[in-house]
């Protein structure tokens, strides 16, 4: 097998050029960003993952003026456009700033967070602080901020007066890089203090963007579109291109093509299919099918030195996935069909509010499945409705096992919560029908997913057994097989023994039960009990999406 020499979560593009590391050329994008109609200040809104730190460390790579970065482009696309590179390829003083460190339980502590990085962007550039073309407002600014002596009124002006003072030292506007802008709002909205990171963020981006005359151009990346009018309040030089515009759709993840270049590089264009149902699934744009690059390298990778490893899910150890939490635990009725849907591989219609703001996220459930939709949890069906809403999908293998996985976290938690205790006495009584009824009671109040039903039907009922203070034992050898489930109760003397299966129709169910509870005693699945056990029920337990027949 051939070598890719993969960094992993590199997002320093100079890091990976100098190191030889594996780059997919995404060059291309500062033609199409410098290309005619272009907005002064322009938001582009990616999920986590796809790419943006990395694209952004390119563009300042690029358009740097302290910078020499003709040999980093070398072969690149970018680099065969001759007039394009002489007017723009280090010509301009250029700020890149990302912000997804901007974490923090309180807004004083993310306030000092915030004046740490704007300390580091401003050390980048001591050499201002001798220029004898900087206004002395600019370098007071700066040196409050070089001292750790800001106060929130000198932070809000750091990004304006550093400008400001670039243009004055270089005589060229500045192009301003701001990475991941929404990271602070998200984490304050989480920890309680949202207006006032709110009002942090808009004078700062308000005077950086709005009334910055030593602007060139700004690019800002973040996962949410925020509300304009909560944030870039009269910022008419603004244009926003999300997951649902045409715009730049394929420059923040991977193309089929650009992975299949990568897997023939690395010998394994063998597994695309695999790379394929795991990795893929994101329409951007208008049908522009991408994938995570995140993945696609991280799963490259791991073959390299395994070529038997499985897939893993790798986006979501990058996460804590509230969203999909949230959405789950507090689902109604109507929510619940939905998740089901989705992760059975169906498609849901939503009406899509792309202009939220983070204290607004969890007002009601359209707000969350969009949230969903911007953050990648969600993508557009390839067929889309006639109407104002938009079918929604899960996007690939990965993301369902992030959804199955949450459901099945709830529902372990809703099991403590619920009495049981009739359940257990209709089973050790050989009561089938209130067996029955019980267990269709809590299906259709359960989030159920049928992709894997045996599966799904297994968990269902050991986490049933288990909440309900039953010791279990699964798929233990006994008799001449592996019944599913076995429960012993030696201070009673007694136990049971279930046999599941599934049904393909309703009408099934009833020979399906009966077709488990004959396995038992086929298998004689009861010969293989302690000598003590005197009392044995066996229990055929046949379903069907949210309906059971059980037979003793």
């Amino acid at each position: 097998m051939s070598s890719l020499n993969i960094l992993i979560g590199g997002e320093i593009f100079r890091t990976l050029r100098e190191g030889n590391y594996c780059y997919v050329d995404k060059t291309r994008f500062i033609e199409e960003l410098l290309g005619p109609n272009r907005a002064q200040v322009s938001l582009i809104t990616r999920p986590r993952r796809f790419g943006k730190t990395l694209t952004m460390s390119m563009l300042q790579e690029f358009f740097d003026i302290r910078k020499d970065s003709r040999t980093l482009f070398k072969g690149l696309s970018i680099s065969r456009n001759d007039v394009l590179c002489a007017q723009w390829q280090n010509n301009y003083p250029t700020v890149f700033i990302t912000l997804k460190g901007l974490e923090g339980p309180t807004f004083p502590h993310a306030v000092e967070k915030f004046v740490q990085t704007i300390r580091r962007v401003c050390s980048d550039s001591e050499y201002l602080f001798t220029s004898d073309r900087v206004r002395s407002e600019d370098k007071k600014t700066m040196d409050t901020l070089k001292k750790d002596q800001a106060s929130i009124f000198c932070l809000e002006d750091s990004l304006l007066s550093l400008c400001s003072a670039l243009e004055a030292h270089w005589g060229k506007p500045v192009i301003l890089l701001i990475d991941e802008y929404d990271v602070p709002l998200n984490s304050a909205s989480q920890n309680g203090y949202y207006s006032e990171m709110m009002g942090l963020m808009r004078n700062m981006l308000g005077a950086a963007l709005k009334t910055n005359t030593s602007l060139q151009f700004a690019v800002l990346t973040g996962c949410l579109r925020i509300a304009k009018e909560s944030i870039f309040t009269g910022l008419n030089n603004f244009m926003c291109y999300s997951v649902s515009d045409a715009d730049y759709a394929d420059v923040f993840g991977f193309t089929d093509a650009e992975v299949d270049n990568l897997l023939a590089a690395a010998k394994l264009t063998h597994k695309k299919a695999e790379f394929t149902e795991w990795y893929d699934g994101y329409l951007f744009g208008d049908g522009r099918e991408m994938y995570c690059p995140w993945d696609i390298l991280a799963h490259i990778a791991r073959l390299q030195k395994n070529p038997q490893a499985p897939p893993q899910a790798y986006w979501n150890n990058t996460s804590s996935n509230a969203i999909v939490r949230t959405l789950v635990s507090s689902a109604g009725a109507d929510t619940r069909d939905k998740i089901e849907t989705l992760i059975s591989g169906g498609a849901i219609e939503e009406r899509l509010i792309e202009d939220l703001t983070y204290d607004r996220v969890y007002e009601n459930v359209n707000n969350i499945w969009t949230m969903m939709y911007l953050t990648g949890y969600l993508t557009k069906a390839a067929v889309q409705p006639d109407s104002d809403s938009t079918a929604l999908v899960i996007p690939n293998k990965e993301v369902r096992i992030i959804f199955t996985d949450t459901v099945a976290k709830w529902f372990e938690d809703s099991v403590k919560k619920m009495n049981l205790v009739p359940l257990v006495k209709a089973l050790w009584d050989g009561d089938t029908a209130v067996v029955q009824k019980i267990l269709c009671d809590i299906m259709y109040d359960t989030i159920s997913y049928f992709d894997n039903a045996e599966s799904f039907y297994h968990g269902f009922m050991t986490g049933l057994l288990r909440g309900a203070g039953l010791v279990i034992k699964t798929n233990r050898e006994s008799g001449l097989g592996r019944p599913d489930i076995i429960i012993e109760d030696g201070k009673n003397k007694r136990a049971l023994i279930f046999e599941l299966k599934r049904a393909a129709t309703y009408e099934e169910l009833d020979a399906k039960a009966s077709e488990g509870l004959a396995q038992i005693k086929e298998k004689q699945y009861a010969v293989g009990l302690p000598p003590q056990i005197k009392t044995v029920l066996q229990y055929g337990v046949a379903f069907w999406k949210k309906e059971c027949c059980v037979k003793l």
